[in-house]
């Protein structure tokens, strides 16, 4: 009897961790998206001076930016959510890595993940993503990132806004992929703004 209690209770538990979406409730969309790098890949074995590296951190997001779903700025004090779209992570996250793996790819600089910044910081990237969804009132997806560039040790500091805005229809799939062209966008130019 207690062999079957305790089997009756994982399944029971194991149907209840199954029925939760990504989001804590609802159906989870049959597509999840991603961002990726328009940039060519290329392999190279890459060597630079103490100093030369760069490290770019995970942005800060508002709040509406900090969930799987795409907001749609309807106007100035309201927000809603893409019907549908679902990232497979966290903008702020996402955006990251897009723009870590785009200055690999458009400079000779080496890469370091914010985890391995203690080898050599080099010059550190951080920023705010301040907008990042589709904006009903204009028909365009943006994204608006604040960045801030401090080489080692903070003795030179510079910051710029990079923006996108590509139109688009507000369904998903138009979303998601204008989103991806915009991050690029962004990323590009962050990466020529770094040089090297």
């Amino acid at each position: 009897m207690t062999r079957l209690l305790r089997i009756g209770t994982a399944l029971a538990l194991a149907a209840s961790v199954c029925g939760c979406s990504l989001l804590g409730g609802g159906k989870t969309p049959d597509t999840l998206y991603t961002l990726t790098p328009e940039a060519p890949f290329t392999a190279q074995t890459r060597s630079v001076a103490v100093g030369q590296t760069v490290t770019i951190r995970t942005p800060v997001v508002p709040k509406e930016l900090r969930v799987l779903r795409v907001p749609v700025q309807v106007s100035p004090t309201n927000v809603e959510y893409v019907t549908d779209l679902q990232w497979v992570d966290t903008p702020d996250k996402l955006f990251q890595k897009l723009v870590e793996e785009t200055v690999r790819r458009k400079t000779a600089r080496v890469v370091l993940d914010p985890a391995q910044a203690s080898l050599d910081p080099g010059l550190v990237v951080t920023g705010e993503l301040n907008r990042f969804g589709y904006d009903a009132q204009t028909g365009m997806v943006v994204v608006q990132y604040d960045a801030a560039m401090a080489t080692q040790g903070g003795t030179h500091v510079e910051n710029r806004r990079f923006e996108s805005t590509i139109p688009s229809s507000p369904d998903a799939a138009n979303v998601g992929t204008m989103l991806n062209a915009a991050a690029n966008r962004v990323a590009t130019e962050v990466a020529a703004w770094i040089g090297g």
